[in-house]
Parts: C-alpha cells; sequence; structure tokens
C-alpha cells in the first residue's frame, strides 16, 4: 500500500505577513495572476499593481485576455468589511471593469449574499465574484495556495442572449455543436479550456496576451473562397494599431513555427484593414454529427498547436508603439473578419 500524508492548512498570516506588503505583490507574479484565473475560469493577464483610482489604490487590475475587459481584484488577509465592499463598487465604477474578485480569507455571510445581489440585478456588464484563500501543505512540503469560490455569477457567463426556443436552426445547431465540443474537451480533461457555448459560428480562447485572440469557428461559409460550405477553422487574429508589426515580427518566424506547427499556415493581410490573421482551415459538414467527434479532435489538436507554437513567441513580443498612439490592444470584435461582420458564416 503506498504511503500517504495529510493535508495540513496553515494560517495565511503565517504566509502572507502583510497584505500590501506579501500578498498582492505574490498575486500579481503571472504564475500567481494564472492560478486566479483557473479559479474564476478567465485568463488574466496583469495591467497594473495598486491602480490609482483618484486619492484611493486599486490592489490589482488584469484584463480578460480573450476579450480585453477589465477584471479588478481586491485582496483582503482577513473577514470581509463594509470597507472593501465600497472600495470594490468604486474602484470597478472608475476603472470601468466587468468583473471584479473580491478575494478574503473569509467571506461572510452578509457580503456574500451583497455580491449575489449585485449578479441578480446586473446583466453581463458587471460579474462580482468572491473568493476565500487558503493554504495546504502535506508534511514538510511547502505552503500551496487554493483559492474557493464563494459566490459568482449565475450561470457564469451571463448573457443576454436568446433562449433555445427563439433561437433559427442555424443558431440551434451552433448551440449544440459548441456544448457538445465542451463535453468532448471535458471528458478528454483537454488542457483546452472552452468558454460558454453560445448560439454563434465561433468561441474565443486565450492566448496570453490581451489584443491577440484565439479563436475555433465552424460555420457554413468559407471566408477563403468566399463560399457556402461547411468549414472548421483556428485562427489567430490580431486587431490594434501595432498588428502589422506583430504580425510581421511573426512571420519573420514562419518557417520556424510552421515546421513545428506541422503544416503550412495561411497568413492573412489586406491593405485596407489594420486585422492579421493566421490560421488553419478544414473543409467539413458540421450538421454531420456522426462527424463531430473528427471534428472536435481536429478543433482541440490545432487549438494546441496554436498556443503551443505561437503562444510563447507572442508573450515575447517587444513592440514600439507609435508616437501619440494609444498602443493597448483592444479587444477584437467578436465574428468580424477585416472589419466585416462574417454573417453570412452562420445564417445560411
Amino acid at each position: 500500500m503506498p504511503k500517504l500524508g495529510r493535508l495540513e492548512q496553515g494560517e495565511i498570516r503565517d504566509v502572507w505577513e502583510n497584505e500590501e506588503k506579501n500578498f498582492t505583490p505574490w498575486l500579481a507574479e503571472p504564475g500567481n495572476i494564472g492560478l486566479l484565473g483557473e479559479a474564476i475560469g478567465v485568463e488574466l493577464e496583469l495591467v497594473a499593481q495598486e491602480q490609482s483610482v483618484g486619492p484611493f489604490r486599486a490592489d490589482i487590475l488584469c484584463k480578460d485576455t480573450v476579450n480585453g475587459r477589465y477584471v479588478l481584484v481586491e485582496n483582503q488577509l482577513e473577514r470581509t468589511d463594509h470597507v472593501h465592499l465600497g472600495q470594490i463598487i468604486t474602484y470597478a465604477a472608475n476603472l470601468n471593469a466587468v468583473i471584479i474578485v473580491w478575494i478574503a480569507r473569509k467571506l461572510c455571510d452578509e457580503h456574500r449574499a451583497a455580491l449575489d445581489w449585485l449578479n441578480e440585478i446586473t446583466d453581463d456588464s458587471a460579474n462580482f465574484f468572491g473568493l476565500e484563500i487558503e493554504v495546504w501543505k502535506i508534511g514538510e512540503s511547502e505552503w500551496a495556495p487554493k483559492f474557493n469560490v464563494a459566490c459568482q455569477p449565475n450561470e457564469w457567463l451571463k448573457s443576454p442572449k436568446p433562449g433555445p426556443s427563439t433561437l433559427g436552426p442555424a443558431q440551434q445547431l451552433q448551440l449544440e455543436f459548441w456544448k457538445a465540443f465542451k463535453g468532448f474537451l471535458e471528458d478528454k480533461q483537454s488542457p483546452v479550456h472552452p468558454t460558454k457555448p453560445l448560439p454563434q459560428h465561433w468561441m474565443n480562447l486565450g492566448i496570453g496576451r490581451s489584443g491577440f485572440n484565439l479563436g475555433a469557428i465552424a460555420g457554413t461559409w468559407d471566408a477563403e473562397t468566399k463560399k457556402e460550405v461547411g468549414v472548421i477553422r483556428v485562427d489567430l487574429t490580431i486587431d490594434n494599431v501595432l498588428a502589422d508589426q506583430a504580425f510581421e515580427a511573426l512571420r519573420n518566424q514562419q518557417g520556424e513555427i510552421e515546421k513545428e506547427f506541422g503544416e503550412p499556415l495561411t497568413w492573412y493581410k489586406t491593405a485596407t484593414a489594420r486585422t492579421r490573421r493566421i490560421y488553419s482551415r478544414k473543409l467539413v459538414d458540421i450538421a454531420d454529427r456522426a462527424d463531430w467527434p473528427v471534428q472536435f479532435a481536429w478543433l482541440e489538436d490545432h487549438l494546441v498547436a496554436f498556443r503551443t507554437v505561437l503562444g510563447p513567441r507572442i508573450k515575447q513580443l517587444e513592440l514600439a508603439a507609435p508616437a501619440n498612439t494609444d498602443a493597448s490592444f483592444a479587444p477584437v470584435e467578436e465574428g468580424t473578419i477585416d472589419g466585416h461582420a462574417e454573417a453570412t458564416d452562420v445564417s445560411t
């Protein structure tokens, strides 16, 4: 019989003596902010630590790398109190944060109820999380942090999308496709973590840096041939004032990238739009449910390959901002190709 250790819970203050000097800097490290992102199901990128909000300072400001939404993180190494409840609302309003995360040693019942109420009365323009932080170890091992989600938005992510009864045939197929794809990934315990299935032809995923969007596509319109034909596609989309610079920096490594990827990729740009795209596609019949396992396996393989091959390169890109230009990466508008909506991709 294997010898098993015993889990031992520690005191938060024994690990982080001071919230501002110890815990917040620790959480702001890339690996640790990644743990928080896993807990709430959002891939996070640090924007600022101790972000100024008038005369106040918010602990951590992040971005959701999938869509560029701001995420506010407020820390408290004690039981929650009314002061911090007021702070998260004040900071969120002034920073235009869409996701608000309150981390504490203990989330008291009154504040849990307050966050639940805020989630009830708001739509997807505001999402409130309450997390409790613990530390554990086995024997003489190092302390390991554990985030417990005490409350979260109802049906995270919330969405104003219509219910199944109001969907057209194409949207019903899309919703069923992505639900089945999500189940496929979960059954395989895939490293690909899907977002909430929606009745649309795309599913966006993060790739580690805001402004770079990794997408899975399943539609009945092939943007390459401009024909009505079933297609699945995995692509990296860059849409920003620095998009061309980023695209060319990656294209300079095209030989190495495609060698590691194992197949040629399409490198797409136009002179009339700033959007740049790198993708791989396969013609299929997305209405053929019997073929879905094959299609799902192709999508998963290519999503993993894109993240493995392109992810580290994207994080290492050093981009020079043009003078007098806001170079922050803007979120990619969902469902667009080169600034033009792909509505025909889903409605035919």
